[in-house]
């Protein structure tokens, strides 16, 4: 009969003490995360609950500031008689449109840029300098220029997301490690392919991560561009609340916006939270 070494205890419980502690970080890790949650749900019904007393005792401007039934019940009223529905709709198609071209336009124009270094050079200025434009105020051109109509608003959308994008992008491009273009040269590789086995690879993740700052901004460009054009929309509603004085429907319309990017920036952080686990 063999007995275990001192080693062989040392291994098998290095083993088990390892396994022990991986255990109790993901239990703490687990335990954060649901305090963290709970501290926010907290925050947020603490939030609604002193606008709502602030509005029904009249310490507030209600005309103004409203309160949050008061808000609910336009909402649902809007809602039964099928008037919001349209608008919603409408703006999240707009923004979805804009969100995913500006993305990919920006992520074109920064492989572009990439691929040739005598463009980086000669568009460097040009990309510094739209950079530093407020983009909305381009939007009564594309108006002009395109028509009061759809293409308009997803234009004024582009504008705002597509140089952030170029440049985050194009950044990210320069940042990965030469080393890893030079062992694929080695091997003979392409530009082209070291641009799609190790360039993009390794900056997937910016790429991803780009996208939550483009949700932001895509409902930026298409809420000035509703101002600016359309008939409807949530931008619309925003606009027609503030002309006849009912800050409710203002109110209403932004808690709407809250909402539907919040969800557009939770599925964005779930689908970069399953790339990371995969890398």
């Amino acid at each position: 009969m063999t007995h275990p070494t001192e080693r062989d205890r040392t291994e098998t419980g290095g083993i088990g003490l390892t396994e022990r502690v991986f255990r109790e970080y993901r239990s703490r890790s687990r335990k954060t995360a649901a305090a963290v949650v709970a501290t926010q749900i907290a925050v947020l019904v603490v939030f609604i609950a002193l606008w709502e007393i602030a509005g029904r005792n009249k310490w507030i401007d209600v005309l103004l500031f409203s309160y949050p039934s008061k808000i609910a019940a336009l909402l649902a009223d809007k809602w039964a008689d099928g008037s919001l529905l349209p608008h919603v709709w409408a703006t999240v198609l707009e923004t979805g449109a804009g969100f995913l071209l500006g993305t990919l336009c920006g992520t074109a124009l920064a492989t572009l840029i990439w691929w040739s270094p005598f463009l980086a050079r000669v568009l460097d200025p040009y990309i510094v300098v739209a950079n530093s434009m407020p983009k909305v105020a381009l939007g009564p051109l594309f108006i002009v220029g395109i028509g009061p109509n759809v293409m308009s608003i997803i234009a004024t959308t582009l504008a705002v997301t597509v140089i952030i994008t170029t440049l985050v992008v194009y950044t990210s491009f320069k940042e990965v490690d030469a080393n890893y273009v030079k062992v694929v040269r080695m091997f003979g590789g392409s530009r082209a392919q070291s641009f799609r086995k190790a360039i993009l690879p390794a900056t997937l993740p910016t790429i991803v991560s780009t996208l939550k700052v483009n949700v932001g901004l895509a409902w930026v460009g298409v809420i000035v561009g509703e101002f600016l054009v359309s008939k409807q929309g949530l931008g619309y509603l925003i606009i027609y609340g503030f002309q006849v004085f009912n800050f409710t429907l203002v109110l209403g319309s932004l808690v709407i916006i809250a909402i539907v990017a919040t969800v557009m920036y939770q599925v964005v952080a779930y689908a970069e939270s399953r790339l990371h686990r995969r890398q």
